[in-house]
């Protein structure tokens, strides 16, 4: 069996490899990790995870990124029965097939296993090296597939994203001396100045405003490796313009607004995971749209609000009750956009009940899984263009 050393050693390493991939851990946090793995030792695993867990991770959107990593991480390849296994007395659980682990996780692992290296002469190397191919452009690759580097370069072009969304008239009036409607005390106090001999005229014209947005973000199981560039993205139209409304959802509604206004973004989101209880959870897409369309509909959907829903669309529930309150949800918005990462496959069609169900009562149905889908997105909005029912576009919208 390793030695306490061993252990201690391999816990750095693993914090190193965390710490790379975007997860905020100082020297201290590595140092209670070594503690707690030496306390909790290697009887069961679950206890192993928990006990690291509970020192490494500390925003929820963290953990699916911290549970892939440590399944990465803490596992033998097949081919090597006496390579990372020492560390467990039983192998653990393998991934679900065809799972592949994100860009930026297998770059931060790539060169710690390529340096694993058994002393034992009698043993071979432990080589997981991971590759890739990277000459796909930054702005068209997959958010789960990209690198830290590229995480944090991605994050910084949302932060300068803007959404020129076409102005929608108000009922209220400016002074225009080209508008086409005379302004009647405007004129007749210009008339007590000029005199009796001279009336001139003046006009107003009809103002326009910017719409409210209304984002609704899907932040269970399925869409959680997006979820975190999807608030980035909301955080910057929030910080870009008035009235904007976020709100996520799971297994519940969650009104995330004021969490949003932090300037900072980091913190930003910092406070959206403590707010948020039911972080990668399961998926009632149905109900929380009920629970909206009841509380929050008349409050934040006036005046012309366009509305964002960001989801996969995988919902378990009722697919009758999904349908009704999606197409309540249309009826009360300007446009219903509907912005579903599965779209990144360019044979994806609507087969799931759930996805059907919603598909004919959205304006637009449209990836969000790049830059470029993000860009795509800013652009469809700000043409003025009628929009075009999903329900005619269904799976052959663009795919990104």
């Amino acid at each position: 069996m390793t030695d306490g050393g061993q252990i201690a050693a391999r816990v750095v390493q693993f914090a190193r490899a965390l710490r790379a991939a975007g997860l905020p851990i100082g020297p201290g946090r590595v140092l209670d990790a070594v503690g707690a793995a030496a306390e909790v030792g290697l009887a069961r695993r679950e206890d192993f995870y928990s006990a690291l867990h509970a020192v490494l991770v500390s925003r929820a959107e963290d953990r699916a990124l911290f549970r892939e990593a440590f399944e990465l991480f803490w596992r033998a390849p097949d081919d090597e029965p006496e390579g990372l296994d020492l560390l467990f007395p039983s192998p653990p659980d393998e991934p679900p097939q065809g799972s592949q682990p994100t860009r930026r996780l297998a770059e931060a692992i790539e060169g710690l296993r390529a340096s694993a290296v058994v002393t034992d002469p009698g043993r071979r190397e432990v080589d997981a090296i991971l590759a890739w191919s990277d000459r796909e452009a930054l702005r068209t690759r997959d958010f789960e597939q990209m690198t830290a580097a590229e995480v944090a370069e991605a994050e910084r072009a949302i932060a300068r994203m803007r959404l020129p969304v076409r102005e929608v008239p108000s009922r209220r009036s400016r002074p225009d001396p080209c508008g086409g409607r005379i302004d009647v005390r405007a004129t007749l106090r210009a008339a007590l100045r000029a005199g009796p001999d001279l009336i001139p005229l003046r006009f107003r014209e009809r103002s326009t405003r910017p719409p409210a947005v209304v984002a609704l973000c899907d932040v269970s199981g399925s869409m959680i490796r997006y979820a975190r560039m999807l608030l980035r993205f909301v955080h910057a139209l929030a910080s870009d313009r008035p009235h904007v409304h976020a709100f996520t959802f799971a297994t519940r509604l969650t009104d995330v607004t004021r969490s949003l206004l932090d300037r900072d973004v980091d913190a930003a989101l910092a406070s959206v995971g403590q707010v948020v209880k039911d972080w990668e959870g399961g998926t009632r897409i149905g109900d929380c749209l009920r629970e909206f369309n009841v509380r929050w509909s008349r409050r934040v959907l006036g005046q012309g609000a366009v509305v964002l829903l960001f989801t996969d669309g995988l919902d378990r529930g009722d697919t009758s009750v999904l349908a009704t309150e999606t197409e309540r949800l249309r009826r009360s918005s300007r446009r219903l956009v509907w912005l579903n990462p599965l779209l990144r496959y360019q044979g994806f069609e609507p087969l799931a009940e759930g996805i059907r169900s919603m598909l004919p009562h959205v304006d637009e149905f449209r990836p969000v899984h790049a830059l470029d889908s993000l860009a795509a997105l800013a652009r469809a909005l700000s043409d003025g263009a009628t929009p075009r029912r999903a329900s005619q576009a269904g799976a052959t919208s663009p795919a990104g």
